[in-house]
Order: structure tokens, then C-alpha cells, then sequence
């Protein structure tokens, strides 16, 4: 279970690379995630809580302007590669298999990264306009990290 579990994580990152470690940062801060006294400790701090929430957020609003390069480019594919690595090891270290949550993160992040491009660009045409198909993506981020994260719990 906590297999798939860093593997959708994964793929959460590449929807949007900061909404995982956000959701991963608050669960660990409430208590959710079982990650003090471990390498992943400090994501339940209230600074990295603040930060990665703050990263998201910017996240959000940048994405819906038009100079905000594909997230195919190097750049932002490496940026959820890094950030599906993080999340999927923090989520197997609450499952004690790091290793292993940091390798499905990595596969998640690809596979959202690319599937998720693919997906929003067959519903923006369907609506003739990204925003809506913005909108159900970060909905479907958002969501997925947080019974996500709540599931490990």
C-alpha cells in the first residue's frame, strides 16, 4: 500500500510540483505522517509548513499565466522529479521503506508530469480555453494530496 501510495504522491508532484510537499509538510505538522526522529523530520516544522505552503500557492497563480513555461522543459520536468522524490521518500519513510517511496515518487512524478500535460491539453480544447482545465487540475492535486496523505495516517 505504501507503494502506490508514493506512487500517487508522485504523480500529484507532477501536477503540481509544490502542492505534495505541502500536503506531505502539514500532515507531518499534525501529527499525521509518523516522520519525527527521521531524516524527514524537519517537514513537520512550521517554517517548512510555511514555506512549502507559500510555494504552492505561488504555484497556483502562476500557473494560470500565459508566460509560465510547459512543464515539460527541464527546468520544471527536474523540479517535480526533485520534488515526487522528496514526497514519495517522506511517505515511505512513515511506511518504513524509504528507498523504495523515493524510487515510486520519482515514477509518479514522470508519469504525472506527462500524463498530466496530456490530460489538461485534451480538456483545454474540449473547453476552448485553459483556465477550466487549469482549475480541475489543481482541484485534482489538491484533493489527491490530501487523501493521500490522510491515508497513510
Amino acid at each position: 500500500m505504501i507503494y502506490l501510495l508514493a506512487l500517487l504522491i508522485g504523480i500529484v508532484t507532477g501536477l503540481r510540483a509544490m502542492t505534495a510537499p505541502a500536503a506531505i509538510a502539514w500532515g507531518a505538522w499534525l501529527g499525521w505522517l509518523p516522520l519525527a526522529g527521521t531524516w524527514a523530520s524537519f517537514m513537520g516544522h512550521w517554517i517548512t509548513v510555511a514555506i512549502f505552503t507559500v510555494l504552492a500557492l505561488v504555484e497556483f497563480v502562476t500557473d494560470q499565466l500565459p508566460s509560465t513555461p510547459s512543464r515539460k522543459v527541464p527546468q520544471q520536468f527536474s523540479a517535480r522529479i526533485v520534488m515526487g522524490a522528496l514526497a514519495g521518500a517522506a511517505i515511505g519513510t512513515a511506511g518504513g521503506i524509504m528507498v523504495g517511496g523515493l524510487a515510486t515518487g520519482i515514477i509518479g512524478a514522470i508519469l504525472g508530469t506527462l500524463g498530466g500535460a496530456e490530460v489538461r491539453g485534451r480538456l483545454a480544447a474540449a473547453f476552448g480555453k485553459d483556465l477550466p482545465a487549469a482549475l480541475i487540475e489543481d482541484a485534482v492535486a489538491i484533493l489527491g494530496a490530501l487523501l493521500i496523505v490522510s491515508a497513510v495516517a
